[in-house]
């Protein structure tokens, strides 16, 4: 049998609520319409990163990003195009999972931060 829960402790399990879990977001198909911020300065961003760099700030996720987000999204662009080019390692790879899991842009990501893309008919 399990250990039982300990109510002396504040983060205990005892405290946790399944029926805390937060209101599905449900993200547009169509995507992000607003504008694409600029690619932050301090380095040359090839075609391709550019191209790159639009896509995911018109995906549907890109709807619950701010201007706080532009970090996360030039380090995974930047991770990406070291990764194909095959010049990353697998630090780079681990690091760009993480930049992808941060920003919601997996299947497991969007789950655990409660987002869904809306279904068209």
């Amino acid at each position: 049998m399990g250990t039982q829960p300990n109510f002396t402790k504040p983060n205990s399990r005892a405290h946790r609520r399944p029926s805390q879990r937060a209101a599905l977001v449900l993200l547009p198909a169509e995507g992000c319409t607003l504008p694409v911020p600029d690619l932050p300065a301090g380095r040359e961003w090839s075609e391709v990163e550019r191209d790159r760099w639009e896509q995911l700030w018109t995906s549907p996720q890109a709807t619950q990003w701010d201007e706080t987000a532009s970090g996360t999204v030039a380090l995974l662009v930047t991770y990406e195009t070291l990764l194909l080019a095959g010049q990353g390692s697998a630090w780079t790879a681990a690091e760009a999972r993480h930049c992808g899991d941060a920003l919601g842009l997996t299947p497991r990501a969007m789950a655990a931060l409660g987002w869904a893309v809306e279904t068209t008919t």
